[in-house]
């Protein structure tokens, strides 16, 4: 009963500050305001202020809730440890499909095509190595290698 009468008369007090921004012409602020000022009262009357009083001072609600509070801190703990795992989700998927395809199908397994080794890609069979001449070119070296790595 308590709640009902303060979303009244919070209710009340927002439609006449909204009469007076409306005396001042400022007619879409007033508009707003009543808008703003009818839904307590709105709330009051479909009885979802007697829904939250009720469930303010349930004790099953508050096990709910702490049911809920536990469930999210699992799943954020869980996050934490596959994060932490390393590598980005589409890393770990593409490692997970590898693992699934050998599983399913093993090397030892394929029928030969009748060649005994693949064909020559092009672009990696351009030019012969050229030696190293100096120190500069170790430096570059442990770049090339990561790019290689990432298939760049």
């Amino acid at each position: 009963m308590l709640a009902e009468t303060i979303c009244s008369a919070v209710s009340a007090a927002g439609l006449g500050i909204a009469a007076i921004t409306a005396y001042r012409r400022r007619f879409l602020s007033a508009a707003r305001i009543a808008a703003y000022s009818l839904l307590p009262l709105g709330l009051v009357l479909t009885g979802a202020v007697e829904w939250a009083v009720g469930t303010a001072f349930s004790l099953t609600a508050w096990v709910g809730f702490g049911l809920l509070g536990a469930a999210w801190l699992l799943f954020l703990t869980t996050r934490a440890l596959e994060r932490r795992k390393g590598g980005t989700r589409k890393e770990r998927r593409a490692a997970a499909a590898a693992a699934r395809r050998e599983a399913a199908e093993p090397a030892a397994s394929r029928p030969s095509l009748g060649r005994s080794a693949p064909a020559a890609d092009p672009a990696t069979s351009a030019a012969p190595a050229k030696p190293k001449a100096s120190g500069a070119d170790d430096d570059f070296s442990d770049i090339e290698a990561i790019l290689k790595k990432h298939g760049i």
